[in-house]
């Protein structure tokens, strides 16, 4: 199966980096110290940026500084990141002028997981500092799309949670999951277990679209 795009846009979290140990330490010691269940928590908070998971599962605490104080342990916490598998060659391959990454960190933040994972600097970056209304909404990945100066439909993203599908969906983009933290009929797109059953074709771009094949 070959996909053809104009240009990727991929989400972070699960999708570049496997950051889900210092995500799921770091909501279960807030969990802990506001005295709430971590479970309601995950169940809301991949895909979705620290200010908005807060907002579904405690509105009260839902403040500047809170969101602050999270953010500044999370920039502390990088044991156990690494890329997800073929991540890194897969990226590198990508014509530099055709991807970003599109997350729901604050850019600080994304730019350390990223370090840390061995990840390619992405040519365009579009993180929760850039919008003002994060994933599910569409205005993350129009960004991206308005920034690589491509159009909306000839994106191809990759996701891995539910609220990245739909921002992409939303912004009229095609989708490829990837399963590292939901499910095939979870995410409710085509899916792969990781990039290493990816390949980009060895033309690279051909009449102006990339050619990914699903091997």
């Amino acid at each position: 199966m070959e996909l053809r795009c104009g240009a990727i846009p991929f989400d972070m979290d699960g999708t570049l980096v496997d950051s889900t140990e210092c995500v799921e330490r770091q909501w279960r010691l807030w969990a802990e110290r506001h005295g709430l269940e971590l479970e309601p928590i995950l169940a809301v908070s991949h895909g979705r940026t620290t200010l908005e998971t807060i907002r579904l599962v405690a509105p009260h605490l839902a403040t500047v500084e809170e969101v602050r104080s999270f953010d500044v342990a999370e920039m502390k916490d990088t044991a156990g990141l690494k890329a997800v598998r073929g991540a890194v060659a897969f990226v590198s391959s990508v014509p530099r002028d055709r991807w970003a990454v599109v997350t729901s960190a604050p850019r600080n933040l994304a730019r350390v997981r990223l370090e840390c994972a061995g990840i390619p600097s992405p040519p365009v970056i579009v993180c929760s500092d850039d919008v003002s209304r994060g994933k599910p909404h569409p205005e993350p990945y129009l960004t991206a799309a308005r920034l690589l100066g491509r159009l909306a439909s000839t994106c191809l993203v990759f996701e891995d949670a539910r609220a990245g599908v739909e921002s992409a969906r939303a912004a009229g983009m095609q989708v490829l999951g990837i399963t590292t933290t939901m499910s095939r009929e979870e995410l409710g797109v085509p899916c792969v277990r990781d990039f290493e059953e990816l390949r980009l074709r060895s033309d690279g771009v051909t009449q102006g679209a990339l050619g990914i094949v699903i091997v």
